[in-house]
């Protein structure tokens, strides 16, 4: 079963710098920039004319994911403020994408070093130097509604599972706030589930990537909001000329249930289309199958009864405020879809097999 989950010069890289040497002045710092949103946050940067910096963590995915675009690489940790201090003066706009994403019930303490305390630092950073602070958020840190109708920013906690990665996303909004209040000038955005190209790891892109692979059969029974990433990075820049400080808006989609979601990935892909939905009881106990499988192992497995709980909600969003305060948009799925498809098997990461193309394995 699979589950949901939470051009022309090089790139320079830097060494992790002391608050002594500031950099120069740029127009924006990028966390996460190895990331699907922040990688693609940075190349519509670089297209449209502006200077980035990049804070990343690996050195070795910042070469690979970064390769060929005008960009300053800083590489150090969010848990080193003088680092990040440094990475962050002279910068204009601070746009946080960094995050440590996992749907299951481990991990709570990494989560918050790098989720909660992680954006405290960046955000307590970009208020020292007076840069205007974009937190790229999620739509899990937004309650769902009980009746099933879709939420918006203004809905409180609940009905979501109480995991590490949604507890986590919501305890850095509150430390975004509390940088607020102390004059920080923040906007939070909410993307909802993003599918596109640039995604290196992969990320998202791995519930397409096993929808090609074949592996889609039997879909689970809730639906999600699915968006190109790339109009959520669109959404996140329009946000810094447009956004007011201190609101929340989620960067939503298209509204569908997974077994329509899967049919347009099964059809894109040159796959067998779903054979239907995947009965509740079955989904809960692979849930807990995953829970007791993963306590004989280091790694949580990725089927768990977090991310099967997940998959059985009606996990919806309205993105109305977005759209009429920042002029969001998002284009049709069967586009995103496409796109993603082609920048995933041009790159190896699905191959052809009888003429048609899967997951490499």
């Amino acid at each position: 079963m699979i589950m949901p989950a939470p051009q022309a010069a090089t790139a320079r890289s830097v060494e992790p710098i002391s608050p002594q040497r500031r950099p120069a002045p740029v127009d924006f710092l990028v966390t996460g920039a190895t990331g699907l949103v922040g990688n693609n946050v940075v190349r519509m940067l670089v297209s449209r004319g502006e200077s980035v910096r990049a804070f990343v963590r690996s050195r070795q995915a910042s070469q690979h994911c970064l390769a060929g675009l005008p960009v300053e690489t800083i590489h150090g940790s969010l848990g080193d403020e003088g680092a990040v201090q440094a990475a962050v003066d002279g910068a204009r706009v601070v746009i946080h994408s960094a995050a440590m994403v996992h749907c299951g019930w481990r991990h709570h303490a990494e989560m918050a070093a790098a989720n909660v305390e992680g954006t405290r630092v960046v955000a307590a950073a970009a208020r020292r130097a007076g840069a205007r602070f974009i937190h790229v958020s999620s739509v899990d840190a937004i309650g769902l509604r009980a009746d099933g109708a879709p939420a918006d920013e203004e809905t409180p906690p609940g009905v979501m599972p109480e995991c590490p990665y949604v507890v986590t996303k919501r305890d850095a909004e509150r430390g975004v706030h509390d940088e607020i209040a102390r004059g920080l000038d923040a906007v939070i955005v909410n993307p909802v589930y993003m599918l596109g190209p640039w995604d290196w790891k992969p990320s998202s892109g791995r519930m397409l990537l096993e929808v090609g692979a074949g592996k889609g059969l039997f879909a689970p029974p809730g639906a999600n909001d699915f968006v190109d990433v790339r109009d959520v990075a669109g959404g996140i820049l329009a946000a810094v000329t447009r956004g007011r400080s201190g609101r929340r808006y989620i960067l939503g989609g298209h509204s569908m249930s997974y077994l329509d979601a899967w049919r347009v990935f099964a059809r894109i892909a040159g796959r067998m289309q779903p054979l239907g939905i995947a009965p509740r009881g079955i989904v809960r106990l692979a849930g807990l199958a995953g829970d007791l499988a993963s306590l004989f192992t280091r790694r949580e497995r990725q089927v768990n009864s977090a991310a099967t709980r997940m998959s059985m909600l009606p996990h919806n969003f309205s993105c109305r405020r977005a759209q009429s305060e920042l002029g969001y948009a998002f284009r049709s799925l069967d586009e995103t879809v496409s796109d993603a498809w082609e920048w995933f098997t041009t790159r190896g990461y699905a191959r052809a097999v009888r003429g048609r193309e899967v997951m490499a394995r």
